[in-house]
């Protein structure tokens, strides 16, 4: 079946790996990728299917109305795959309204515009990807479900809670057929380094410090980005109209215990004497509301549409440090502009 697919964020970190799945496996779609080519979104994240006759690359920001419109009018796309967002915690609590403007008002520009130009038509599908900050910070047990109350506690989750109540209010006000996926935290290649995982790989490549907040007891669930866009195209193609499916990874970790495991591979790799890199370990000031612990229940998409992750967390650790050592001169490439230093100046575990 012929599709033509927008696929938002298409140039960053998860939007990525989700279009080169779709440009890879479906070769009668048409993929197009929409980016505002903000300093997270990097053409040279997908040079290996550019050329692909499936592929095309829309340069444009979520956020114009007109040229939204004039984006479902030229390229008469029959799906929308929404990845594009401010999706940096830290940056959230320094400048707020930049969330509001790309995640709520993005969000709402895009619903609009495709409302007026799919009027009638059932054959179309609008996929917003979430995240699992939407439901708050859990305690040491139980897991966020799709029916976890929402609870945001920081501008950018906060940003993205208000974008998943228009995009459910848009499905029943107006009907327009819509499905919600809410992720945890993804890690992979090609993220920008001012997460956790990239960034301590880079810092310890460079003998930085490992800036490590609080005790360092924050518990995340992991996802290894592969898995994520197989969830998503699974979501997409199988997904019940109107409802949420959670994506995590099965796989809890408290940040210290991640920084070792990672500093044990790291010395492993670049042949360094053990405890190296644990030495420049450095524990700084929490962040301000700095949510405890998530960890999500995946077994609805388990259960009904049969997805579950398909690497163990160290096994795509492994494969992780071993993509940004055989690409360093990606890492400078995308962290030499205005934002070199930033990233080091602010202490990111999302």
């Amino acid at each position: 079946m012929q599709r033509k697919l927008l696929v938002t964020g298409g140039a960053g970190f998860i939007g990525s790996h989700v279009v080169r799945r779709l440009v890879a496996r479906y070769p009668s779609y048409q993929i197009l990728n929409l980016d505002a080519l903000t300093y997270a979104g990097n053409l040279e994240n997908l040079r290996d299917v550019e050329a692909s006759p499936n592929y095309q690359f829309v340069h444009a920001d979520i956020t114009d109305e007109a040229a939204m419109d004039r984006v479902f009018a030229d390229h008469v796309a029959d799906a929308v795959i929404h990845l594009a967002a401010e999706s940096h915690v830290d940056r959230s609590i320094l400048d707020p309204l930049s969330f509001i403007r790309t995640n709520v008002l993005g969000t709402a520009v895009l619903l609009n515009a495709a409302r007026k130009h799919w009027a009638g038509r059932s054959d179309v599908l609008f996929y917003h990807v979430s995240t699992d900050e939407v439901y708050g910070s859990l305690g040491d047990i139980g897991f966020f479900t799709e029916d976890t109350p929402y609870d945001p506690r920081s501008p950018y989750s906060a940003s993205k809670a208000s974008s998943d109540h228009l995009v459910k209010a848009y499905h029943h006000t107006f009907g327009l057929p819509v499905v919600i996926s809410n992720c945890s935290n993804n890690y992979g290649s090609h993220q920008f380094p001012e997460k956790l995982i990239p960034l301590m790989i880079h810092n310890i490549v460079q003998r930085k410090p490992l800036p490590v907040y609080g005790e360092g007891l924050n518990v995340r669930d992991w996802l290894w980005v592969e898995d994520h866009a197989a969830a998503i195209d699974i979501v997409f193609h199988k997904g019940r109209l109107g409802e949420t499916y959670n994506i995590g990874g099965f796989n809890e970790w408290k940040n210290i215990d991640l920084v070792h495991l990672l500093c044990r591979i790291m010395d492993r790799k670049l042949q360094r004497e053990a405890g190296d890199s644990a030495s420049l370990i450095t524990y700084v000031k929490d962040r301000a509301g700095h949510d405890r612990r998530y960890a999500i229940d995946a077994s609805k998409i388990q259960c009904e549409l049969g997805w579950s992750p398909s690497l163990q967390f160290e096994e795509g650790l492994e494969r992780t440090v071993e993509w940004y050592l055989a690409h360093p001169e990606w890492v400078e490439h995308i962290t030499s502009g205005s934002y070199a230093d930033y990233y080091q100046r602010q202490y990111i575990h999302r």
